[in-house]
């Protein structure tokens, strides 16, 4: 889970909202919490994030995670807890906290649901 983190935070970097998602189980199934917000499925959570960091205007600003637990749940699922933060080119730094649920699928481990909060 690990590496699949480190695989999104590189992406993401790279602007590469694709690869970034590639840590997601590219399903309608997974479920992102976002604030009061809830996205469902693989494909709105990237239209999603299109909207929010690519489109006129916006920025994807540098991403990093930091804190990370992870828990083995059962053998083939996982949650794992963490810190996020952007820097953006403007000095702001928004942040906050993410909890994830993964699960060991035939193409590895994938996120199913996300919970990310941001801090006041």
């Amino acid at each position: 889970m690990q590496r699949v983190l480190q695989h999104q935070q590189d992406a993401w970097n790279r602007h590469d909202l694709e690869g970034f998602m590639a840590g997601y189980w590219n399903s309608p199934e997974p479920t992102f919490f976002s604030g009061v917000r809830i996205t469902a499925g693989w494909q709105s959570t990237l239209d999603r994030y299109r909207k929010s960091y690519q489109s006129e205007g916006r920025e994807m600003g540098k991403l990093e995670f930091s804190d990370l637990n992870i828990e083995a749940l059962a053998p083939d699922a996982a949650f794992v807890r963490g810190s996020w933060k952007l820097t953006m080119s403007d000095g702001k730094a928004p942040h906050g906290l993410f909890t994830l649920v993964f699960r060991r699928l035939p193409d590895g481990w994938k996120i199913v649901h996300d919970h990310t909060s941001a801090a006041d």
